[in-house]
């Protein structure tokens, strides 16, 4: 239902995205990426709002930046919480019917307002929602016209975990519907709970696409790092490496950092190292179990 191939966005100096090819079906398909990864660059292409500097990208077999009658079947809810702030919830969600030019504009923002678990008699000003209840608002404005291609980009911010999960129950019905549902995060949680196929962009470039199962197995196989502060450094360096428990060792001040491909195993057996060596461990601390260096470690592996 998308098909991205060889896209590059580029503004001045700054590739934005960079020779970037892949295909989405129906169903419920995450675009994981940290902060200024390229994401939002290419939603926005998706969606017309911006051409490619080079590469082609279609939607529905269309260019949706040429094709008017595809953009009426792509619903977008963008990053930016720009809703317009004086409305109630009905009014914002019935202009975006009316922009989309739906038969009965009213029926239709109550319906995606109810399909949000949102109050459409709820009089209050948007300006007074919550964060959630704003992703909300936009989610039920992006639905209104019932597209055949959803386009979310972090729509998850914000939300409580009942929230969250019900937002992610109704987007798996969505995509069971037939529809395409592209939803980005920076989250790897996130997506684990979607239980979708997951693009990883990283530094504008596509890095790695799969299933989470998948793509948890690429990250298990890289060394990790972790701190060990310890009062007897030096000989618990040479007890790891003699257990096989790392890797790699190097001696910083008071602290071990080891490089070890089963961090499991590791915190498993530092303890009775430890003890064996009478040394007093102060802590023990992952240094590159954050999803950048997850990211920094798929890059390098191209």
């Amino acid at each position: 239902m998308v098909e991205v191939h060889g896209v590059s966005k580029i503004f001045g100096d700054v590739v934005a995205v960079s020779d970037v090819t892949f295909a989405v079906r129906p169903g419920v398909t995450a675009l994981l990426g940290p902060n200024g990864a390229g994401k939002s660059t290419l939603f926005r292409m998706m969606c017309g709002l911006t051409s490619p500097s080079r590469g082609s990208v279609r939607v529905l077999g269309a260019d949706a930046r040429q094709d008017r009658g595809v953009r009426g079947r792509i619903g977008l809810s963008s990053q930016q919480d720009a809703l317009f702030d004086r409305l109630d919830a009905l009014d914002f969600v019935q202009v975006a019917a009316e922009t989309h030019g739906v038969a009965d504009p009213i029926d239709a923002a109550r319906w995606a307002l109810e399909l949000v678990e949102l109050n459409p008699d709820d009089p209050r000003p948007v300006s007074g929602y919550s964060k959630g209840m704003r992703q909300r608002t936009k989610l039920a404005a992006a639905l209104v016209h019932n597209p055949d291609v959803l386009i979310l980009d972090e729509p998850l911010n914000g939300l409580d975990p009942l929230q969250r999960r019900r937002m992610i129950e109704m987007l798996e019905d969505l995509g069971a519907q037939g529809r395409c549902v592209l939803v980005s995060s920076h989250v790897l949680e996130e997506v684990a709970l979607l239980g979708s196929r997951i693009l990883v962009i990283a530094q504008g470039r596509l890095v790695a696409s799969g299933d989470y199962r998948e793509l948890r197995e690429m990250m298990d196989d890289r060394p990790h790092q972790v701190s060990i502060e310890a009062d007897k450094p030096r000989s618990l360096a040479a007890a790891l490496v003699e257990s096989g428990t790392a890797v790699g060792v190097r001696v910083e001040g008071g602290a071990v950092v080891a490089d070890t491909l089963d961090a499991d195993r590791l915190g498993r057996e530092i303890a009775p190292l430890a003890r064996r060596l009478d040394a007093r461990l102060r802590t023990v601390l992952p240094l590159d179990d954050d999803l950048e260096s997850v990211f920094r470690y798929l890059v390098e592996r191209r």
